[in-house]
């Protein structure tokens, strides 16, 4: 076994999955409410060598010490940091100033309903003045929010007909009368959020449900928190470790070809 081919692979290897994470960072910079990932690395247990098959000691497995094959993906985490205002000054779009998530009612392909959690507040109304994400899933009001149950009780509905003003808690009112408050719920550990996809999040078990203290302004869109140049320098380190990686495969490849075809015939 030659170390540094196994230590070379693994880390072109990590380097790989880096650029996946921040390519997705990326492709998603201009995602509404979307929060980049980022990966921390650590290395593989050491593992103790020994000598086996050797005729020459007399110890039948000699210790030769500890070795470490290489590098690998520790960690994915997200960065929940606030992404800067986008204003828009359209009724249906909310922003949240603060930790906080939206809630809504998400409806799978096969029809099975579940709560689902956001920071995308680009919402619109549909013909019965229910309040919707752009995917058509019905945001949930502050009991729906705060209790994770869904059903019509529990949406926010207006009438399409008549100005809205949201206030800073979600408070909906409507010619002065408030006709709901759109739910918006934190969670006391964000390890327990898990991403589902459609820039929406599921809580896992253990997750814990807390009120939120954050600002619902209206008119506004919370835009990707990231940020495309440090992504551009990450390309850029990431693509030059996978080349040092790369070279040094080559480089013991060369070395062994010459001890096999070269020393060898000696």
């Amino acid at each position: 076994m030659v170390k540094g081919l196994y230590t070379a692979y693994t880390g072109m290897i990590e380097e790989q999955r880096r650029m996946d994470v921040m390519t997705n960072n990326l492709a998603n910079s201009n995602t509404t409410g979307y929060k980049k990932e980022g990966t921390v690395n650590q290395s593989f247990d050491d593992q103790l060598a020994i000598k086996i098959k050797d005729t020459s000691e007399i110890m039948p497995a000699k210790r030769l010490g500890d070795v470490n094959l290489g590098v690998k993906v520790g960690e994915t985490y997200r960065d929940y940091t606030q992404g800067s205002f986008y204003v828009t000054d359209n009724t249906y779009d909310v922003a949240l100033d603060g930790n906080g998530f939206f809630a809504v009612e998400f409806r799978s392909k096969n029809g099975q309903t579940s709560i689902k959690y956001t920071r995308d507040g680009n919402f619109t109304v549909d013909r019965n003045g229910y309040l919707m994400t752009k995917d058509g899933d019905y945001v949930l009001n502050a009991n729906g929010a705060a209790n994770s149950a869904g059903g019509q009780a529990n949406y926010v509905r207006v009438d399409p007909n008549q100005e809205v003003r949201i206030e800073a808690d979600g408070s909906v009112f409507q010619d002065d009368v408030q006709v709901g408050r759109i739910g918006v719920v934190d969670f006391a550990d964000y390890n327990y959020l898990e991403k589902y996809g459609e820039n929406l999040y599921d809580v896992a078990a253990g997750g814990q449900l807390i009120a939120s203290n954050a600002r619902v302004e209206q008119g506004c869109l919370e835009m990707s928190n990231v940020n495309i140049v440090s992504e551009m320098v990450s390309m850029i380190t990431i693509t030059r470790a996978y080349e040092a990686n790369q070279k040094i495969i080559t480089t013991i490849d060369d070395t062994l070809d010459k001890a096999v075809n070269t020393v060898g015939q000696v």
